[in-house]
Parts: C-alpha cells; structure tokens; sequence
C-alpha cells in the first residue's frame, strides 16, 4: 500500500528534497505568473503546497528553504510596488501573515510525517513481531508434539519394563504358584470321588453327594480365580484407571503369594481397614506393586532366624488419602545405601535386577501417590505408599 501511495514514500537523498524545494517553489511562480491563469492577485494557496510538498518529502530543513524562496517570490513578484525591494509599509502585515502561514503549514507537514513514519515503523514492528510470534508458535506447537510422542513412548517403554518385570517375578514363583493351583484341584478331585461314593452306595446318600459336588464347585471356582489373576499379571496393556478395593487387591496377592510365604516358614497378617475408600488406578499395576513389595519381604526374611512375618496394613487417612504399609522382620535397610534402594538398577539380591522398587515407585507416582521405606525396630524394614482416594460425588 505504502508504494502505491506518494504520501508514504520514504525521504530521498538531503540533495534531492532541496532540490524538490527549490523546483516546487519554481514551478509555483511560473504558474502564477503564467498571463493566461489570471492568478496573479492570489498566489498565496500555491506557495503553501510548495511549502507542504518540500516539508513533507524533504523535512525540515528543505520545508525551511521552501519558506524562504516562497517569502521572497511573494515579497518580490506580488507584494506592490511589484519588483521592488521596497515595498509599501502597508504591505508588510501581509508579508508577516504569509510568512507566518508558511512556516505553520510547514511545521504542521513535518509533524503529520513525523507522525506517519512513527505509524508506518510501528507497523512494520509489529509485523515482524507478528511473523516472529508465528514461527515461534509453530516451533512450540513442533516441540510439543515431539514431546507428547516422546511421552507416549516413555509410557509404552515403562508399560513394557514393568510387564518384564511381573513376568519375572512369576516366573521366580513359578512353584509357589502351581502348589497355589494345585490346592484346589486336589481338594475338587477328591471331593469328585466322595460324590461318587456317595452316589454309588446302595442307598445313595444324596445330601452327602450334593455337599460334595458343591465343594467341587467352590474348589473349581477357586482354582479358576487363582489362574485368572496370574494371567492378568502376565497380560500386556495400557493404563485402564478404574475403581479399586486396595483391600481386595491385598487379599488376592496374599492368596497368591501365601504358598512362597509357607516354604520359608513366613507368617503372613493382614490388618486391613474395613470402611476403606477405593482408589482410581490401574488395578494389575497395584497388583504389581504388591506383589513386589510382598516378595520382597519374603526374600529378607528367607534366612533370617527368629520369628518371621509379613504385616500388610491399610487405613485411611487425612486429605482423602489410602495409606498401605508392608512391614517384615527380615535383614532391613542396607544403612549406607538407603537413599539409593529406589534407584534404577541398584539391588542388594545377588540374582536382582535392580527395577522392582523404581517400578513400584513409577506406578505410584503416575497414581498421583508416593511411595517410600524405613527401618523397623529392632528389625526389618517398612514399604509405605499412599494413593488419592476416590472422591464420591454427592447425591
């Protein structure tokens, strides 16, 4: 717009606006000295637009010069007695007035191209900061989706280590697990033979046989349970938050780990809180930390002597908070190493792989939780983690 437009052209070289004064102001005399226009009685219009047109294109000084050459082609050519260096003393108010119209118009062009250089400057700031804010933007909005794949990687890759490391740890307790399975087989199998003999008395004894077929059923149910739950540990997925009862999620980790616990003479207590909120989380991922923390437990207790024993705890507490503790009485905290016990890859185990607490740590904290130990008195150590309780929403 700026080219298209002769008022918002940019100033020419110092020679070039004196020389536009000097050739407007020309220009001014010979059209108002030109017989054929009859306008020498009142030229005082045109030196005015020269004087605008110099001061505008040129600035100041040219606007000056301007005024100076017009005062003087109006003292001289129009001002009676004509050409003359002497004119006559009422004549020169009128010299002053022109005079003084010059300059205010003169003055007036510099300050509105003052003013319009400012406008156009700002413009193009703003402009410039404009595009600058666009390629910054496109650069946030670049970096931004680098980082949401990178997350969505890390969280994958996490997903996936911690799926490694619960195959792992069934796969340790691979005999504790079949005799778990096994229990309720055996007992199903041997109430199908009481049924049986039941049925096949000479006078069946019906009640007996039913009692029977329904401890089959219980056993069976059980033993599917049990099976149920160690594939859900084995499955791979994504985070799924749902509603979950810490307390069950407790009692089925029990179950499963109440065989490893009974090969090394390890007793296990729960004490449980019975009007205990439920959490929002991903209920194989708190198995998994329970899981964890219990066999943990256990292997500190395996070559301990005196009284062995895993407490699992849970309460809650103040702020909306499930606060869950496993406490043992095996080896405990290794004392100068204790800040590190969280860290990737440290393991006090001689076959450890150093993951299974920063696991359980990465899985409480994307609960929004915290997880931490200490030392028990006189021996052992405590697990501690506590999770957001969900909020009911009122009726």
């Amino acid at each position: 717009m700026s080219r298209l437009n002769p008022l918002l052209w940019p100033k020419r070289p110092a020679i070039w606006s004196y020389g536009l004064a000097v050739l407007s102001v020309g220009a001014v005399l010979l059209i108002s000295r030109w017989p054929a226009l009859h306008l020498q009685e009142s030229p005082v219009s045109l030196f005015l637009c020269a004087v605008i047109l110099s001061a505008w294109f040129g600035g100041v000084w040219p606007g000056l010069l301007a005024t100076v050459l017009s005062a003087l082609s109006f003292y001289y050519y129009f001002l009676p007695p004509i050409r003359s260096l002497d004119p006559k003393p009422e004549e020169l108010p009128r010299l002053a007035v022109f005079l003084l119209s010059a300059l205010f118009v003169g003055a007036l062009s510099v300050a509105q191209r003052s003013a319009t250089e400012s406008l156009r400057r700002a413009r193009d700031d703003l402009r410039g900061t404009v595009q600058e804010l666009q390629r910054s933007n496109e650069a946030l909005q670049t970096e931004s989706l680098e980082r949401k794949h990178a997350e969505d990687a890390l969280r994958e890759a996490q997903s996936d280590l911690a799926r490694v490391s619960r195959v792992t740890t069934m796969g340790e307790l691979t005999a504790s697990l079949a005799h778990e399975v096994n229990q309720p087989i055996a007992a199903a199998v041997t109430s199908a033979n009481s049924c049986l003999h039941w049925l096949a008395a000479d006078v069946p004894n019906l009640d007996k046989a039913r009692a029977a077929a329904t401890r089959i059923v219980k056993d069976g149910t059980r033993a599917s349970e049990i099976i149920s739950r160690i594939r859900l540990l084995f499955q791979k997925g994504t985070l799924q938050l749902e509603s979950v009862d810490v307390n069950q999620v407790i009692n089925e980790m029990t179950v499963l780990l109440r065989g490893e616990a009974a090969r090394y003479s390890i007793s296990v207590r729960t004490d449980l809180a019975a009007d205990l909120p439920p959490v929002m989380g991903d209920r194989v991922q708190l198995q998994q930390v329970m899981m964890n923390l219990m066999v943990n437990g256990i292997d500190a207790m395996k070559a301990v002597n005196g009284t062995r024993e895993l407490v699992i705890k849970s309460q809650g507490v103040e702020n909306h908070q499930v606060h869950v503790s496993v406490s043992d009485t095996g080896v405990g905290l290794p004392a100068e190493q204790k800040d590190q016990i969280f860290n990737a890859f440290f393991t006090t185990k001689p076959h450890g792989t150093g993951m299974g607490l920063r696991i359980c740590r990465s899985i409480v904290e994307s609960h929004g939780g915290r997880l931490w130990a200490a030392s028990n008195s006189p021996r052992g150590a405590s697990f501690h983690f506590a999770l957001l309780a969900k909020i009911e929403a009122k009726e």
